[in-house]
């Protein structure tokens, strides 16, 4: 038995950086697809697994591997699957912070999508940021929306960039952050993701699309998951655009304590067990009233309690 990282993920077939640097493409034995999975991948870019090489003619090598285990993950990031047969879908494993791609225009990246993604990455212990791409296609009235954004999430504690993959501009205090690191790379198509990882190593060559005209939303440029190497200790995970994002089940009590700024409040409200919905003597609501809370974050945290629909719920 050999084991390997799983570097790239095509739903049936997963390549594996084995520790001789030899990629191995592999499939997954079917008990262990069978096991209680209720994911649409139970094998994700990222996992550490151990894996048997068997002859396989279908392959150029005439050889492949066979997934039997996969070693257990430090964490990773999920989001409910829009397949609503399964119950949702890894989209990465073993990282260490995650960027949120977003953009204000070209195409825009609703507030309700950013925090769905980043309480996900509060509830699996993920350090995340957001890498604000395209400033240099923003209006005035762009720039004023960009600065509002960065002035609610640095506010509570999220670390902001303002870069332009097109221009190069300050994408050096991107690459800091990123030396001795696995990061994910995520958010809708057209916001820009693959041309940031151009930009980050040239060598990657990536195809880019623009966005539409009509639409004003981003076509899918990459089609399964990846992870690239930027530098000798530090690799990029790319994902393939995401148009909404369902978060896991959660429990309503839990929903508080992955927004920051709510759960910094907990113990101020009148009650120990309060709801921030319609309890009088709320900090939380007081605090929303008084700006220091912000009304697009608490709208979130609303939708979130009063959801009681779908397995999967786009932020559109």
């Amino acid at each position: 038995m050999e084991k390997g990282l799983v570097i790239r993920s095509t739903g049936s077939w997963y390549t594996v950086k084995n520790d001789d640097d030899e990629m191995i493409d592999c499939r997954i034995k079917g008990k262990l697809r069978m096991k209680g999975v209720r994911t649409t991948n139970p094998v994700s870019v990222g996992d550490r697994i151990r894996y048997q090489i068997q002859e396989d003619e279908t392959t150029p090598s005439g050889r492949s591997g066979v997934i039997y285990e996969i070693e257990p993950r430090k964490n990773y990031i999920i989001r409910k699957s829009s397949n609503l047969s399964k119950e949702s879908q890894i989209i990465a494993a073993n990282v260490d912070q995650l960027f949120l791609i977003v953009t204000v225009n070209y195409p825009v990246t609703l507030t309700g999508f950013i925090d769905r993604y980043l309480i996900s990455a509060e509830a699996y212990r993920i350090p995340a940021g957001i890498v604000f791409n395209k400033i240099d296609l923003y209006t005035p009235e762009d720039l004023e929306r960009l600065e509002e954004l960065i002035y609610i999430y640095e506010g509570i504690g999220y670390r902001c960039f303002r870069v332009s993959a097109k221009t190069h501009q300050n994408i050096d205090q991107l690459v800091e952050r990123l030396q001795g690191k696995i990061t994910l790379f995520s958010g809708h198509s057209g916001v820009g993701k693959s041309s940031l990882l151009n930009c980050l190593n040239p060598e990657l060559q990536l195809k880019t699309n623009e966005i539409s005209e009509h639409h004003q939303q981003g076509k899918h440029t990459t089609t399964f998951a990846e992870m690239h190497e930027l530098s000798a200790d530090s690799y990029l995970i790319d994902t393939p655009g995401i148009r909404g994002f369902g978060v896991i089940d959660m429990e309503k009590t839990e929903i508080s304590h992955y927004f920051p700024e709510i759960f910094r409040m907990l113990d101020q409200c009148r009650f120990f067990n309060c709801t921030h919905l319609h309890e009088p003597g709320c900090a939380v609501k007081e605090a929303v009233k008084k700006g220091s809370i912000s009304a697009s974050r608490y709208e979130s945290y609303t939708s979130l309690m009063e959801d009681d629909n779908a397995r999967y719920r786009s932020a559109f």
